[in-house]
Formats: structure tokens, sequence, C-alpha cells
């Protein structure tokens, strides 16, 4: 397959070659791997993620490096970086901003929250009360909040990576299915391997500098253009009615009370297209859509009540649906 020649129609120049925005998301992975001990597949997940302009949801156990990922990556590309940790009494303005009076102009002035940089943490979101995830809802889906009746534009890029501890539910709002929908992936790090443990330990003898560091490798201007190239990336069209098959079966699984949303299968599309640019392919696969369907789609079904106590995972109905769907030649 050719690549496609589209233009940049933002900025009016030239969109970066993709052989150079391959080169570089693997110069970030690598920086990011100097620090954070982890499968690269995990790094691919929340790069595409953030190349496809969407937000990445880590659910793991504490301990394992998900805060260290999420600053690693805003380090490496050169962005700014702010952690929320969520609690129970934290409010909307308190992550938003809010309006406070100014004694010499006599004029209320906003001033910003946390969520006003490029990568945000969003450390255990599901502590958090439901009115404050819902600021949070409106800055991931739109890009902007809203105080006191104002609107504010968040910077761009603009990146959420939030985390939530499986194991403990003790004091915490389960994310609602509109809230996870915003959600381009979901995915864990997991334990590290032998010997990734062993490096572990090895780095923790070093007490003068106990966190690993990591180098700034892109800048914004350049991370912008690379968020441009996956719109270059040609999908054919049997490609399309396969993906549009796979999220359509998920809503006819018997074990499935709400399926894939429309909205999720645009997310895989443009997903498979960012995981494109970081293999240095100009075409999708089948392959692709393998690979990524589970971190993009699994999250986003809810199952029966039968499906629940019989113990099915999501997961397992995800390769259910390729089970059934057939792969088109391409």
């Amino acid at each position: 397959m050719d690549q496609a020649t589209n233009s940049s129609s933002d900025s009016g120049t030239e969109m970066m070659a993709l052989e150079t925005a391959t080169e570089h998301t693997s110069t970030v992975l690598e920086s990011i791997q100097s620090a954070v001990i982890c499968e690269r597949r995990f790094l691919e997940e929340v790069l595409v993620g953030f190349l496809g302009r969407g937000h990445v949801l880590l659910e793991d156990v504490p301990g394992t490096g998900k805060t260290l990922t999420a600053r690693s990556l805003g380090t490496a590309l050169g962005l700014s970086f702010s952690r929320i940790q969520f609690t129970p009494d934290l409010l909307p303005s308190d992550i938003t901003g809010t309006e406070l009076y100014n004694e010499r102009t006599h004029e209320f002035e906003f001033r910003e929250g946390p969520l006003f940089a490029n990568v945000v943490l969003a450390d255990e979101i599901n502590r958090a009360p439901p009115k404050t995830q819902s600021a949070l809802l409106e800055a991931m889906a739109e890009g902007q909040v809203t105080v006191e009746g104002t609107t504010h534009q968040l910077p761009e890029p603009f990146f959420v990576i939030a985390t939530q501890n499986p194991i403990e539910m003790d004091g915490t709002f389960g994310l609602p299915e509109a809230q996870l929908d915003r959600f381009a992936v979901k995915t864990s790090l997991g334990y590290p391997e032998f010997d990734g443990e062993v490096e572990l330990l090895s780095r923790r003898l070093n007490r003068a500098n106990r966190t690993p560091g990591v180098e700034q490798v892109l800048n914004e201007s350049t991370v912008q253009s690379i968020r441009t190239v996956p719109e270059s990336v040609t999908v054919d069209p049997d490609l399309l009615e396969y993906v549009a098959s796979i999220c359509r079966e998920t809503r006819e699984d018997s074990r499935v009370e709400v399926g894939v949303s429309p909205r999720g299968t645009q997310q895989l599309c443009e997903l498979l297209r960012a995981r494109a640019v970081v293999v240095g392919r100009s075409y999708v696969t089948p392959d692709d859509v393998r690979r990524l369907a589970t971190p993009v789609l699994s999250h986003r079904l809810v199952l029966t009540t039968d499906a629940l106590v019989d113990g099915v995972s999501r997961s397992a109905v995800i390769d259910g649906v390729f089970d059934r769907v057939a792969v088109p030649t391409v």
C-alpha cells in the first residue's frame, strides 16, 4: 500500500515523514525504558494512546511504576506534567481552578488548577466523588473546563493518565461507563520479570539517586508534528469493515449487556493508525487490530449478571469475537 500524502491542514506545513516520526517514537520509548522496568508492549500501548489523541487508564497493584511511567513520558516528550492525588474530599475546583478576587484590580481572576498541564496524572481516580470525576470528564472529552460559567481551554496537547488500584475497593467510587468510554486504552504494567526485579534492586542500592532519570528527547513542537502523522496512514476498506464487524459483534454476544460504542469503534481505528506509525508502517494490518483490541475495547464492555457470576472475563469475550469474525485478506 502507498502512504497517503495528506498535509496538516491546521499548520499549513508539510507533514512530518513517517520514518522520522517512527524514529522519534522509538527514541521516546527507549528513554522511558531507561527508568521504567516493564515490557515494551505496555509502553507502546501508552504511547499509542497519546498519539491517537486519547487518554489512558492504568489499573495495577501499588508499587509497579504507574506514577514513574506518567512522569517519565512527560519528561521524554518535553511537555509539562502535573500529578493530582484523587481523594474522597477532592472538589471539582481543586482540579479545574477557581475564581479569586484581586484586591488591586477589584476584579475576579481565574486561577488555573493542576489540570492545566500537557500530561496529567490522575492518581487513584476512583477515590474521587462522582462530581469531581464529572469535571475531569469534560476536560478529557472537550479539552476545556468551565468555571463559574466561563470556559477555559486546556493546553494542547492534553493527555490524561489515570490510575486505579484493583484490590482496594473501600472508599472508592467506581468509574461510570461514560467515564470509562473516554479512555482510549486501559492497560497495566504487571509485575516485572525476574531480571527486571533484580535490576530494580540494583538501582535501589544507589541511595543517592533512587529515582532513575529520564532525558528529554523531544520538544512540544516536534510532539505536535508527530501527532499529525497518523493521518497519513492508509486503512484499507476491508480493514474498516473488519473493525466495524469486531465492534458490532460485541453487541451481539449473549454475555454482554452493553457492547462497544460507536465512539469505541472510532477510537480503535485512530489508535490503529497511531500504532502503525510506532512500528514504522504506512498502513494498518489485521494483526494491529488483534494487538490493540483488548486494551482498547475490553473496558467498554458491560457484562451480564450471569456472565459476572460465571467469572467470564472481558478479554475472553474479545477473544471469542475474533474467533467468529473472518479475517480479511489485506
